[in-house]
């Protein structure tokens, strides 16, 4: 009998593999929300998100055998709508960071732990509208950072598989997407956060 731990990416990515009825389907499923996140975070045009998520998943059908279990399945996936979303970004020169942001730029922040709480920012409906706003107006690349990080709920080195973008540089967006997002509700609403 075999006593090898099961592993759901393995079995999703083989049943896709053999055509199994209802496979691509069900991956389609499972990752379509993680799609759309990082698409619609990228580009924030909803009929260039569907083509690109649409794209991605054409993609990830098309290349699925090369697929190697080396990272899970969500990263892998989430790796192809990034590369996905920036190249369309790319095409219509549209710029991915702030100027001053520079990808190389050291971050004196090493803890994500800066006392802004994103789901507190939240509870206020009109924080929350402000908050969207925010969120809309940052650069693509800290949309999707943030949106990757609190809504996702990937770790630093999963956004990283993702993107392709060093820790410290994940952990620089994160900070600077922060401290915009905190100027609004402070600034804009006078909510202390």
């Amino acid at each position: 009998m075999d006593e090898r731990p099961t592993n759901p990416d393995r079995e999703l990515v083989e049943a896709v593999l053999r055509g199994v009825p209802g496979a691509f389907e069900r991956l389609v499923r499972t990752y379509q929300g993680l799609c759309w996140h990082i698409v619609y975070r990228m580009v924030r045009h909803p009929e260039d998100a569907r083509e690109l998520c649409q794209e991605t998943f054409l993609r990830v059908h098309q290349c699925l055998h090369q697929y190697r279990y080396e990272s899970a399945l969500k990263s892998w996936i989430g790796q192809v709508a990034y590369s996905i979303a920036l190249r369309h970004l790319q095409r219509k020169r549209i710029p991915l960071v702030e100027p001053d942001a520079g990808d190389d730029a050291p971050s004196p922040l090493e803890n994500l732990g800066d006392g802004f709480d994103l789901e507190r920012a939240f509870g206020d409906a009109q924080a929350a509208h402000r908050l969207h706003a925010a969120v809309d107006a940052l650069p693509p690349v800290q949309r999707t950072v943030l949106t990757l990080y609190h809504l996702e709920e990937a770790s630093i080195p999963e956004i990283a598989a993702i993107t392709g973008l060093a820790s410290g540089t994940i952990k620089s967006h994160l900070f600077r997407a922060r401290l915009r997002l905190r100027a609004v509700l402070e600034g804009r609403l006078g909510v202390a956060v």
